[in-house]
């Protein structure tokens, strides 16, 4: 679902920083070769991943589903020196592809892929994060967020990708729909729980901003 038109997107595109050569090329190998490319945050929203973390200038960054990695490139463009991403996928086909743009970058060494259930991996990091994006299993998002607000420190910023769901937020809820149940559920609890003070920003399929209190 497109929010605003297709020539507003592209006008807004056209008018904020050149996608980098080598997101151009992941981009691309991704559309080529990869299902669902639609996942891919892209030019855009990938600007605006990168312009919140170098206003951030975190140490750490979490994030939870790699996808092909296009994000994480994104948001490493913010790290402090010497900061760190750590990455959370659960597809092991997905790895191998996403190394080797993580080691075309500037930011080989400091981005950490883990693979398996982010619920099991967060506890094992032992870091207190600057930076978090959401944006894997939609059924998650609520346990992804209560485990994340602890290890987060104030000021902290939370990222949460697709809350407007192709627009099915405002749609009857289906029974069976269990991924537009939680997400309907994790917008309200990102605008009344205390901990954090958040806006949702109507950017391709919704971001939620969410800054710990």
């Amino acid at each position: 679902m497109h929010f605003i038109s297709e020539e507003l997107e592209d006008y807004a595109a056209l008018h904020s920083e050149n996608e980098p050569d080598l997101l151009q090329k992941l981009n691309r190998e991704t559309h080529q070769k990869i299902l669902q490319p639609r996942m891919l945050s892209g030019h855009f929203q990938g600007r605006v991943l990168s312009m919140i973390s170098k206003l951030v200038n975190p140490k750490n960054i979490l994030e939870i589903g790699t996808y092909t990695g296009y994000a994480a490139l994104c948001l490493a463009e913010g790290l402090a020196p010497g900061g760190e991403l750590d990455t959370i996928d659960v597809n092991e086909e997905l790895v191998d592809f996403q190394r080797k743009y993580f080691d075309l970058s500037d930011y080989k060494n400091q981005i950490h892929q883990h693979l398996g259930s982010a619920l099991d991996i967060i506890p094992t990091l032992n870091k207190k994060f600057d930076l978090v994006f959401i944006d894997a299993d939609k059924e998650n998002y609520i346990h992804y967020f209560n485990m994340i607000v602890p290890l987060m420190n104030k000021g902290g910023i939370i990222l949460s990708d697709n809350v407007l769901w192709s627009g099915k937020v405002l749609e009857e809820l289906k029974p069976n729909d269990i991924s537009t149940k939680v997400l309907l559920e994790y917008n309200k609890l990102l605008k009344d729980d205390p901990r954090v003070e958040t806006v949702l920003l109507p950017i391709r399929d919704g971001l939620t901003v969410s800054r710990v209190i």
